[in-house]
């Protein structure tokens, strides 16, 4: 019935971690369709093409990802030892974070629901 001890279970479950570096921001205000247009934008593509493709990007997302791909390179240098000019990006992606439901007046009393999505968003990176 026991796999073994807590200790050795956590042992066992941390030996398989990815050591890929990456960054994560959890709740942007971001709906996730929006988002993907800026990471679908930049998937596969070496670090610096990447910064060069949000910093002209004229959408929201692209400022907060473009932030999100610099903490990546700064964990990828500094936690991994890795060079910055040999990273490229294996895995970008958005999920659904909670929806913020906020209520807006309308005619004769009635009450539309206003969702404001959000979204956390991940950033993977590796080397070539």
């Amino acid at each position: 019935m026991a796999r073994g001890h807590r200790s050795q279970i956590k042992r066992e479950r941390n030996e398989v971690r990815d050591t890929r570096p990456s960054a994560k921001v959890s709740y942007a205000r971001i709906p996730v369709q929006k988002a993907c247009y800026v990471l679908d934008a930049i998937r596969g593509k070496d670090v610096n093409t990447a910064i060069a493709i949000l910093e002209y990007n004229p959408r929201y997302a692209s400022t907060v990802i473009e932030k999100l791909l610099k903490s990546a390179i700064a964990n990828a240098e500094n936690n991994n030892g890795m060079s910055a000019d040999n990273l490229y990006i294996e895995e970008c992606y958005a999920g659904q974070a909670p929806t913020m439901k906020r209520i807006k007046p309308r005619a004769q009393g009635r009450a539309y629901r206003i969702l404001k999505r959000t979204s956390h968003i991940t950033v993977v990176l590796n080397e070539r």
